[in-house]
């Protein structure tokens, strides 16, 4: 009998698998040290019948019921330090922030980046490239007050923009989406884009596709499974077709910003890291080269964009459903600010339920459950382990927002998080929607005066109406993974 036509097909799938083993056993290979215990992993799969790709942070956070607020995981082959509730996660990334401050492994960020930016970079390239980006960010007003009016600015374009549906229902992605980057855009582009511009739009559609499918089954398996991935159909795969659209736009803007610089009067943060490249370009062990920027820009308008608009989404969510916390801010702005003059950021010191408002929210949601994977960055004793150089480390941002040592019912949405017993807002160190430490996202200070100005803006000029009665809003995201992504929604804007 003739078997080579069955043979065929079973020596390539013997062949694949042998590849795939040997390149996830490189991936996950690190030096010996004392690892935390955790659940026994299987060849190849690690622990995945363990964990559901499709809430990861929760199975982590179940595990930890089990071995503690610090264990090993396998994620394939990959071993991953678990960090779970505040105390764990605060003596990482605050206490030893140096040694948590390196990237972790990323893949579906990394097959797009190359290890250039500054989201996903490591080593010195990390420091050079972040140092220079703060600078330049806080030369442009990222951060400071002097980006106050360009936020009330695109504020009242997105009044504008919501009057226009007459009370009408409607998803509010896409203004929101529109407005948020306009802000980034003027920092980064040097200008804002009107809401109707079909390239802008375009630019944010793949944005927001990206962060559903990064956040969903798709999204989880490929960044246990790169290798694996790379051969399988799915969706995962427009992830990186959209990528080579943005990278194209970037492109181009950059190529724009070249023809008409002006070393001598630098508009922008793409300016400026032309007018570097220009300094270093004799230097081959530089940085600064064209590669380098476009992933840097692609890193600044994402993070930029995706987290403070999905947490304006996720607000609009919340207020609904909570008719009684709505009425209350309301009525502190029209205390405060009035129907009249735009909010400002001074007033925030004049609204403490509002602000504990808006803490609340992001502690509620966390956006990015298990934050960006760190690496320590040397061999590092914690706890009584010894975490080997390169070490993945995963802090559960989510856990640290519902550890019931900090926050008292935290699963239950409670402004009162937030308020002393007089009523006057306080933080908590608890607090880490940014993810702290040496790793804490650029964009922190912009987020926060976003998200104060855009709401109080919003809700001084409407009153938000739900489609369904408030106990029926589900706020149980719609996808979970990189990022908590709010289930699509129609409201109504009635102006007061």
């Amino acid at each position: 009998m003739d078997l080579s036509g069955a043979l065929t097909p079973a020596l390539l799938l013997l062949c694949l698998s042998c590849l795939l083993l040997y390149l996830n056993g490189k991936r996950g290979s690190r030096k010996s040290g004392k690892m935390p215990p955790g659940p026994a992993p299987l060849p190849f799969v690690g622990n995945l019948f363990q964990l559901d790709p499709k809430e990861m942070h929760r199975s982590l956070e179940k595990l930890s019921e089990s071995y503690g607020p610090i264990y090993t995981v396998h994620l394939g082959s990959l071993p991953c330090v678990v960090l779970c509730g505040y105390q764990a996660v605060k003596e990482a990334l605050v206490d030893q922030a140096d040694d948590f401050s390196g990237r972790g492994d990323f893949p579906v960020f990394y097959r797009f980046t190359r290890g250039n930016g500054i989201a996903f970079s490591n080593g010195e390239k990390w420091k050079v490239l972040r140092r220079f980006a703060l600078h330049t960010l806080k030369n442009f007003g990222m951060g400071t007050s002097s980006i106050e009016s360009r936020i009330q600015e695109e504020a009242q374009f997105l009044v504008q923009e919501f009057q226009k549906t007459g009370g009408a229902p409607f998803d509010p992605i896409n203004p929101i989406c529109r407005a948020v980057s306009n802000v980034i855009c003027a920092v980064v582009f040097g200008q804002r884009y009107e809401y109707q511009d079909t390239d802008f739009l375009t630019l944010l559609d793949h944005f927001n596709e990206n962060f559903k499918i990064m956040s969903s089954i798709w999204g989880e398996l490929y960044n246990i499974f790169p290798s694996l991935m790379d051969v399988l159909p799915g969706p995962h795969h427009k992830i990186f077709r959209n990528f080579e659209k943005l990278r194209q736009f970037i492109t181009e803007r950059i190529r724009c910003h070249q023809k008409d610089l002006d070393p001598g009067a630098p508009q922008d943060f793409i300016d400026c890291f032309l007018i570097r490249m220009e300094q270093e370009k004799q230097d081959p062990l530089s940085y600064f080269h064209t590669e380098t920027l476009v992933m840097t820009t692609h890193n600044l308008f994402f993070g930029g964009t995706e987290t403070t608009s999905t947490t304006l989404r996720y607000s609009f969510l919340i207020l609904m459903k909570y008719p009684e916390v709505a009425a209350r801010v309301h009525q502190e702005i029209d205390h405060v600010i009035g129907p009249d003059r735009p909010p400002c950021l001074a007033d925030r010191k004049h609204m403490p339920y509002t602000e504990a408002v808006l803490y609340e929210i992001q502690r509620y949601i966390t956006i990015l459950p298990m934050g960006l994977p760190r690496a320590v960055t040397r061999d590092t004793p914690f706890r009584g382990f010894l975490l080997p150089e390169g070490t993945n480390v995963i802090p559960l941002l989510s856990s640290v927002h519902y550890d019931p040592t900090q926050f008292k019912d935290p699963t239950a949405f409670n402004p009162a998080n937030f308020l002393d017993g007089n009523g006057a807002f306080k933080s908590s160190n608890a607090f880490m929607p940014f993810a702290p430490g040496k790793r804490i996202c650029l964009g922190a200070g912009l987020a926060r005066m976003e998200i104060f100005l855009f709401l109080t803006t919003i809700l001084q000029h409407f009153s938000l109406h739900p489609m369904v009665p408030p106990a029926e809003i589900d706020l149980s995201p719609q996808c979970t993974g990189l990022g908590n992504v709010p289930r699509p929604f129609e409201f109504r804007l009635l102006p007061r």
